[in-house]
């Protein structure tokens, strides 16, 4: 097959699944619908392979074919057409979307299980995981706004899942609310793009970004709208308020759009648009900025949150500042060589967590957790490879990747190195936090749900029952029923897990200094077209220094970690004490909430109110329709009286007019 037929397949497959669940989701038998949502994302993982091998076959100066499905609308300069775009870039995000995605489904065969809305959530997954790779493909700015609407919205179900718990619905409405603003970003920075190149397609607007000044005011303000669509997306401050709110959603749901999907869309769009950025490098240093402070901000809450979920959750909203921050400042290759091996540790992370919460008949809070080490060593392991990986200790994927950006924001030699140095700080605090968790999680003393696993049975957390029917209420936490579903008793979770684990590794592999230079040979067609990529290459000593800093910091992060919640546990409630106002300002997440409840909620509230109780009752209801009902009714009457019955009334009406029209002709005439 050729290279742009496998291209549709990878899209053709999600797709179908999610319309052949949803369409059969009645007469599907047990886990036939994860199954049939499983294999659709294995074919998927399979053309994507397919598309890698085609691709890899062509010339370096052929690696960017655009396969056009349909030409919806080409008029007055305006090319709206259905294609989609194949190039390392694309094939990339191709292979670890449809990747890690395929290993989450089969992770959630077993831990969805007995889940009412099994068959639905299989459908969703199905058409997010559609919706994402449409977004990667698309090789113009209109099928690409398709995309990012469909990824916020699938989201929407996702998050919202257990519609029942109010909560759940809340953090949905609240995602979907923030993807909308950045959704409007990124169409009106693609109006401002469109406005200076007079296209849609992407390697077209490419080839006419020299039309733009450099810093000129319409592109500046242009890839700053697209940095708005990717901070919503990609949970960048201030716009990432929705990311831990997220965590409402089914496990499977948190690791799939923190680790291979959504998330990443922000990073892809600002890699995908360098061309642009790169002409207009006021917008990319917004971009580098915001990136830095996010990891920063993301890593102190990671210090002190105390549900599982969320401290993992700040870490991909910290993690992905590192990606933001390198593509930003033209280290693409390693940007995405960061979100490779970030999908493989995260996705992990998270299906290891969510085996320890079903262990604990769905509580999620670190406070209640202690020594699972023992009971679940199984999860134990993969936690820990996942947190290593994380903290960037050798030879673990993370290390190579993160420290890569570091390495060549120092090699910018400019005020880059500043961000270089708040990355190493960065990484300190991940490892901090990294190791925190798994520590209060998996050492200690074992709490009641541990000793429970130790002797060979699972905790089992009082259900409530509906009074009328007898059955077993939905608690919203997903374990309708007594029965929970750990990774040491379910093969399907284990499977998914030791995969990643593997993953999370070797990953960083494909990139290792003096050693390997795959992945940026393979991705250097896509950015041969940037000098600055091409000149920023860090020295040997630079990059050797830069590898034994990385791994000091991460081993020091988890020495600190061991002491305060190992060693010593009572000194964490003394540094509470002692830096009270940090912690209250970390706890409260840096008041964001408080502050977009004020500046925006509150206000935006208000005209609401006001247009509801003021201008709808007095001026629409009252003015307008009460007015115009008025006076039909008033005119209804007046036909009323006229309309008497009687034949000398009609007659005399009918001569009167006859008389009018003769007098206007006389006098006209």
């Amino acid at each position: 097959m050729s290279l742009e037929t496998y291209g549709w397949l990878v899209l053709a497959f999600p797709l179908g699944g999610a319309v052949l669940i949803s369409l059969l989701f009645k007469l599907l038998p047990g886990r036939a619908a994860g199954i049939i949502g499983t294999l659709a994302i294995a074919l998927s993982f399979a053309a994507a392979i397919g598309a890698f091998v085609q691709l890899q076959a062509l010339g370096e100066e052929e690696k960017q074919v655009v396969a056009v499905g349909w030409d919806y609308a080409v008029s007055n300069g305006l090319d709206a057409q259905v294609s989609i775009l194949l190039d390392p870039l694309s094939v990339l995000m191709m292979l670890i979307v449809s990747g890690v995605s395929m290993l989450i489904h089969l992770y959630s065969v077993a831990y969805m299980g007995g889940d009412r809305g099994y068959a639905r959530f299989f459908a969703y997954l199905n058409f997010f995981v559609f919706s994402m790779l449409l977004l990667v493909e698309a090789a113009n700015f209109l099928l690409l706004i398709v995309g990012w609407a469909f990824v916020g919205a699938a989201s929407y179900f996702l998050i919202s899942f257990w519609y029942r718990r109010t909560t759940a619905t809340d953090a949905g409405i609240k995602a979907f609310v923030i993807n909308v603003l950045g959704d409007v970003g990124l169409v009106l920075g693609t109006f401002f793009i469109f406005k200076g190149t007079g296209t849609l397609d992407f390697l077209k607007t490419f080839a006419e970004v020299d039309s733009f000044a450099v810093n000129d005011g319409d592109l500046v303000a242009g890839c700053i709208l697209l940095l708005v669509g990717a901070f919503a997306k990609s949970a960048q401050v201030p716009l990432h308020t929705w990311l831990p709110d997220a965590m409402e959603g089914p496990t499977p749901v948190s690791a799939l759009i923190h680790a291979a999907t959504m998330v990443t869309a922000g990073v892809y769009l600002i890699a995908r648009m360098h061309p642009l950025f790169e002409q207009a490098p006021a917008a990319a240093d917004v971009g580098a900025i915001v990136g830095c402070l996010t990891l920063l901000i993301a890593a102190t809450i990671g210090l002190v949150v105390t549900d599982l979920k969320r401290v993992i959750a700040y870490s991909t909203m910290s993690q992905i500042g590192y990606m933001v921050m390198a593509v930003s400042s033209a280290a693409y290759a390693a940007g995405m060589f960061h979100l490779m091996t970030h999908a493989f540790f995260k996705a992990l992370l998270f299906m290891a967590a969510g085996s320890v919460i079903a262990a604990m008949a769905g509580i999620q809070d670190l406070d209640r957790m202690r020594g699972f080490r023992r009971a679940m060593p199984y999860t134990f392991g993969c936690m820990m490879i996942g947190g290593l990986a994380l903290s960037g200790v050798p030879p673990f994927s993370g290390f190579f990747s993160k420290d890569e950006i570091i390495a060549l924001m120092f090699a910018r030699d400019d005020w880059h190195i500043v961000l270089g140095v708040l990355g190493y700080l960065g990484s300190l605090l991940t490892a901090i936090y990294t190791f925190r968790m798994i520590f209060r999680a998996f050492y200690g003393e074992p709490n009641e749900e541990a000793r429970e696993l130790e002797h060979g049975h699972l905790f089992h957390a009082e259900h409530p029952t509906n009074p009328m029917t007898g059955e077993i209420e939905d608690t919203g936490v997903g374990f309708p029923g007594p029965e929970h579903h750990i990774a040491e008793r379910e093969l399907p979770m284990k499977v998914a897990m030791g995969g990643l684990a593997v993953l999370a590794i070797i990953g960083g592999a494909v990139q290792i200094p003096w050693v390997t230079d795959a992945l940026h040979s393979f991705l250097h067609p896509t950015f041969a077209d940037s000098a600055l990529y091409e000149e920023l290459e860090p020295s040997g000593l630079l990059t050797a220094i830069g590898l034994l800093v990385g791994a000091a910091i991460a081993l020091t992060g988890i020495f600190i970690a061991h002491t305060l919640w190992v060693r010593r546990p009572e000194l964490p409630a003394q540094l509470r004490e002692r830096f009270a106002f940090a912690h209250r300002l970390f706890v409260n997440k840096w008041y964001f909430d408080e502050a977009i409840d004020i500046v925006f909620v509150r206000p935006a509230a208000w005209v609401g109110r006001f247009a509801q109780t003021t201008f709808e009752r007095v001026v629409v209801q009252g003015a307008l329709v009460g007015g115009a009902s008025g006076l039909v009714g008033l005119a209804g009457a007046a036909v009323r009286r006229v309309q008497t019955g009687y034949l000398r009334y009609y007659a005399a009406l009918l001569l009167m007019g006859l008389t009018s029209l003769g007098a206007y002709f006389l006098i006209s005439a």
